[in-house]
């Protein structure tokens, strides 16, 4: 029998539409195994659905449209869900700028959708990852553990050197010394564990509307309320999702939105009171403005867990 070609969708986004803007956020570093930017604009995305592993290739098509292919038995799958994907539910019309600076950034961001996976450990477990410690050591995390326990994303992923996250039976089963050697300490990696076991439970969160999909997660020891809003920002594109407990976000905002360097949460939600059920859109608005309170201290240095 002549071999299958691979299944390609196509979507057209209202304008203004910014595909890499928009679908970014997926990305857990430069070096990502799962996520690759090719130099003709196209983005790569390695993904396992409930169908099996599955490679996207998502770009900009000539008459506007956006246009994707995949390969893998979960081709179909992640096919069906490409308008979501690409923010297709997302209502950014609903947004009402109540300050200058986030005004401002809406018009010349206007292109960013809130994107919605519909998978979550493949956003949880990158959270757990990044709690409490650098982003480039999480990152790092991410890598080796899905080049470990991974596998290859299915027809041109692998030769782009992209890899498909472990299924969670796989995951459950990682010893302690490869947590070590990746970098995790014993309270991250129990809580990914935890999360891999009740795999079915944490994928059901996906059809749940934020405040269930939020006490879901947070049922699971290991997992609080930053690691919930940074998992459900990009499995429901839930655009009220804020976090609350990140080391910057509060300072950033409040210097923004209040000329304020030092506010903690409380301050930030203040703050973020006018955008009630946009507070998430409103927090990506304002972060790619680069508006930042200026540092005032080096950052201290870290020492890599498995140098200990």
């Amino acid at each position: 029998m002549p071999e299958r070609s691979a299944p390609e969708r196509s979507w057209a986004p209202p304008e203004p539409y910014d595909l890499r803007r928009s679908l970014l956020v997926l990305r857990r570093g430069p070096y990502d195994p799962a996520f690759r930017t090719a130099p003709d604009g196209a983005l790569w995305r390695a993904t396992r659905t409930p169908e099996g592993a599955a490679t996207l290739r998502i770009a900009r098509g000539a008459t506007g449209t956006v246009d994707a292919t995949a390969w893998g038995p979960g081709a179909d799958w992640a096919l069906d869900r490409l308008p979501a994907l690409l923010g297709a539910d997302d209502q950014p019309e609903a947004f009402v700028p109540r300050h200058g600076l986030v005004a401002r950034a809406m018009r010349r961001h206007g292109g960013l959708r809130l994107i919605r996976t519909g998978l979550v450990l493949e956003s949880l477990i990158p959270s757990i990852l990044e709690q409490r410690v650098t982003t480039e050591e999480a990152y790092r995390a991410w890598r080796l553990l899905l080049r470990w326990y991974g596998e290859p994303a299915p027809g041109p992923g692998a030769e782009l050197g992209m890899w498909v996250m472990p299924e969670p039976r796989v995951i459950a089963l990682v010893p302690s010394w490869d947590w070590h050697r990746a970098g995790v300490d014993a309270k991250r990696s129990s809580a990914v564990l935890r999360a891999a076991r009740l795999a079915r439970r944490m994928e059901e969160a996906a059809g749940m509307a934020l405040p269930d999909a939020t006490a879901r997660l947070l049922a699971v020891p290991g997992i609080g309320p930053w690691t919930a809003a940074e998992t459900l920002q990009r499995v429901l594109g839930a655009p009220d999702a804020i976090t609350v407990g990140d080391l910057h976000l509060p300072g950033i905002i409040g210097h923004a939105l209040g000329g304020e360097r030092d506010a903690d949460d409380a301050r930030m939600l203040e703050l973020l009171e006018p955008y009630a059920g946009q507070r998430y859109r409103a927090a990506r608005l304002i972060l790619l403005t680069g508006v930042v309170p200026a540092r005032r201290a080096p950052r201290q240095r870290h020492a890599r867990i498995a140098r200990l």
